[in-house]
């Protein structure tokens, strides 16, 4: 499970009240980022939209016809937190900063999960640049993988 599956919306029962519908907690389903596309927005308290506007500007601005349902607001988000683990944060200030960036959640656990993966990941991939004799590229995921350690 992709850590974009365990994002959530804080204050989640209060902007439902406000929509006056039931939406998943879920940033990244469906029917949230439906929302996001959708007049419904302006029923929001103004203090929540600053969020929702920012994180639709850094996460679902893409030119693809699928918008926003293609796999780039998924990507950009973790990409997100790489860059935000490379900045030296713990998984509990990487938490912390979605809060105050987008108003969005997960657990630490799941924060150290997905970096894990993301070392795991780096680390065959460094194996096979080390095969191909492309000493450059390992050298490249070496510094990478020391970044999210």
């Amino acid at each position: 499970m992709s850590i974009t599956e365990r994002i959530y919306i804080k204050n989640h029962s209060q902007i439902c009240a406000q929509l006056g519908v039931r939406i998943p907690k879920k940033v990244f389903s469906g029917a949230t980022l439906d929302l996001l596309f959708t007049g419904e927005i302006e029923k929001i308290d103004e203090s929540f939209r600053g969020y929702i506007y920012a994180f639709a500007k850094d996460f679902l601005d893409c030119g693809c016809e699928s918008n926003p349902y293609c796999e780039h607001p998924e990507k950009k988000f973790m990409e997100y937190v790489l860059k935000v683990r490379k900045e030296g944060k713990s998984p509990e200030e990487i938490v912390d900063r979605m809060g105050k960036d987008y108003m969005v959640y997960s657990y630490p656990a799941d924060v150290v999960s997905f970096l894990d993966d993301s070392i795991r990941t780096l680390e065959v991939l460094e194996a096979i640049a080390k095969v191909e004799g492309n000493e450059e590229m390992g050298e490249s995921i070496r510094t990478e993988k020391k970044l999210l350690i």
